[in-house]
């Protein structure tokens, strides 16, 4: 590299640092938003980052799946939808549901659950139960809340 070149390498890893540092990015997320930086410079600068751990598409998952946790009611097929949707690989996001099943499980039935307890006053059972199919529950989660309720 000349210096020129180290200059503008610089200059882009500056930029994508602000960016994940502000809030955890995954990698196709930095791709899309500096898409016009083009070529060699963008790759090497996201290579840099991942590995100083600045991006790890792993990390991000985990990091999110426990925001959503945190913040709403979501089936896992919700949360699969939405790391899709950040740009996660579809064999990155079934690795984690694989291996945190119990604990995503656990949040899904409760999830529904408190779906169920906020929506009874306004709509009738099988009202509820459409919508949670529509919102991607699994008919195990839905039979459970079910039984539960009479």
């Amino acid at each position: 590299m000349n210096i020129g070149e180290i200059e503008e390498f610089d200059k882009l890893k500056t930029q994508v640092l602000k960016y994940v540092l502000y809030k955890k990015r995954s990698e196709a997320e930095v791709r899309e938003k500096f898409s016009k930086n083009t070529g060699n410079m963008l790759d090497n600068v996201i290579e840099y980052l991942k590995e100083n751990e600045y991006i790890d598409d792993t990390v991000y998952i985990e990091k999110a799946v426990n925001e959503f946790m945190r913040l709403k009611n979501m089936s896992i097929k919700e949360v699969q939808y939405k790391l899709l949707s950040k740009g996660i690989s579809k064999d990155n996001i079934d690795n984690y549901i694989y291996n945190n099943r119990e604990e995503l499980l656990e949040y899904e039935l409760n999830s529904a659950k408190q779906i169920m307890i906020k929506k009874e006053n306004i709509l009738e059972k099988d009202k509820i139960i459409d919508y949670l199919r529509k919102k991607g529950y699994m008919q195990e989660t839905i039979k459970i809340i079910s039984l539960e309720d009479n």
